[in-house]
């Protein structure tokens, strides 16, 4: 089992980079020039047939060499490092749209790398669900909502959206929260899990080290403040105030269940270690130790 699971991850990452690839579109189409042409001609009739034709090779190539489950991951993977290499495009061409290319490379790295460090870390729990593509309708919603919002106000106020400083604030965000989430992953081991666990299993032990020194949920502080960052990249005033109320009501209710389990998993030993470490979230302190 475990085999098959570490076969799933290594053949993301290649349909990974076989996404990633389109950014050779404009690569053929000249050397060593600007790039300021690249928007307008993969928005143009002709780069639209590039792109095209290169999604339908790459992903007749995924169908011919994977079958069923391992396909379904390599498409994901695959559509993930696409969407990655088109907002790298985006991010180097001299466009307005340059701070969502932003936004789109950190989308689609989140939900990939959140796969890759699952197949890592814990390839027994490693799932399509991994990619965290369906996490929940209210995601998604979210998701829609903030490219509505920034289409609208870039057609009505376009100023809006050139508020450089705002955006590399954004961009510090992302990277930072998508950072300690992933050191988090990567310090709890085969401990963590993207379902809150509501039995304990032989391996899962309290972890205390690490980042997990600083704060005791440091994977929800870094997805926290991740999603915030999204919207404040996008310039994104509507939405940086519902995902900030959104997102901390989620991780109040979320953080309240999952520390019923551990509580109950490690009894004295995690009520001391609540004592000394704060959950890294604002105004959220968890489950009350004599609601227990």
């Amino acid at each position: 089992m475990a085999g098959k699971l570490v076969l799933e991850g290594k053949i993301s990452i290649i349909s990974f980079l076989l996404g990633l690839g389109v950014v050779i579109i404009p690569l053929i189409r000249t050397f060593a020039g600007h790039l300021d042409w690249v928007f307008d001609y993969l928005t143009g009739v002709r780069g639209k047939i590039a792109i095209a034709v290169y999604i339908a090779v790459i992903n007749g190539f995924l169908l011919i060499i994977y079958k069923g489950p391992l396909y379904k991951v390599a498409v994901r993977a695959c559509f993930l490092g696409f969407t990655f290499g088109c907002g790298l495009i985006i991010s180097c061409s001299q466009t307005t749209w340059t701070h969502f290319g932003w936004y789109m490379c950190s989308l689609s790295f989140f939900h990939y790398s959140e796969y890759l460090v699952t197949a890592i870390i814990n390839p027994r729990s490693l799932s399509l669900d991994s990619f965290l593509l369906n996490h929940s309708v209210e995601y998604t919603v979210a998701a829609v909502s903030s490219w509505v919002e920034f289409t609208i106000e870039k057609l009505t106020v376009p100023e809006l959206k050139q508020l450089s400083w705002l955006s590399l604030m954004g961009l510090v965000m992302v990277l930072c929260g998508d950072f300690l989430r992933k050191s988090a992953m990567l310090t709890a081991g085969s401990n963590f899990n993207h379902i809150v666990q509501n039995e304990k299993a032989q391996s899962h032990v309290l972890v205390t080290d690490g980042v997990y020194a600083f704060f005791r949920h440091p994977s929800y502080v870094g997805w926290f403040y991740w999603s915030i960052g999204t919207q404040v990249m996008l310039c994104n005033p509507v939405c940086i105030a519902g995902y900030t109320m959104a997102s901390w009501r989620f991780f109040r209710e979320r953080i309240e269940e999952e520390e019923l389990s551990l509580i109950h998993f490690f009894a004295e030993d995690y009520l001391e270690y609540k004592k000394k470490v704060g959950t890294g979230l604002p105004f959220i302190s968890g489950i009350r130790i004599n609601s227990s």
